[in-house]
């Protein structure tokens, strides 16, 4: 990968509309470029990019209160997840529902990173054509 292609996915990838750093946890140059979505999708869960932590009650009630008022999707979370009543708070529920919303964020962002790169494959598959 030259380094304007590599300054050009790390541009694209830090302009990406989602709540996870990515820059933060993917090593650009180890993108499998025939699979890009999901390599960059198995980079962030391995840095644990997806878990999201919301401390502070004062924090957590406003996330839930803008988020999940009925608190059905967070406990819902927070049931799939193994939590018993007894150990959940509000900082619990909040951070499962903010991770969860990162990774759907994250998700959304799929058919325009798939785009991106096959873009990019074109280009570097040029570039090699001319340099042959």
């Amino acid at each position: 990968m030259t380094e304007e292609i590599k300054n050009k996915v790390e541009k694209f990838l830090a302009e990406l509309n989602t709540e996870v750093d990515i820059l933060n946890c993917v090593d650009v140059e180890e993108i499998d470029l025939d699979d890009a979505f999901n390599s960059i999708l198995e980079m962030i869960e391995d840095s644990n990019g997806f878990d999201i932590e919301i401390i502070y009650y004062s924090r957590a009630i406003e996330y839930l209160v803008d988020h999940d008022k009925s608190l059905q999707e967070s406990l819902a979370l927070a049931d799939d997840a193994g939590f018993d009543l007894k150990s959940l708070n509000s900082e619990i529920l909040a951070s499962l529902l903010a991770s969860e919303n990162a990774r759907e964020s994250f998700y959304e962002c799929r058919s325009e990173i798939e785009d991106f790169f096959e873009d990019i494959v074109y280009e570097i598959e040029a570039l090699e054509d001319i340099e042959d």
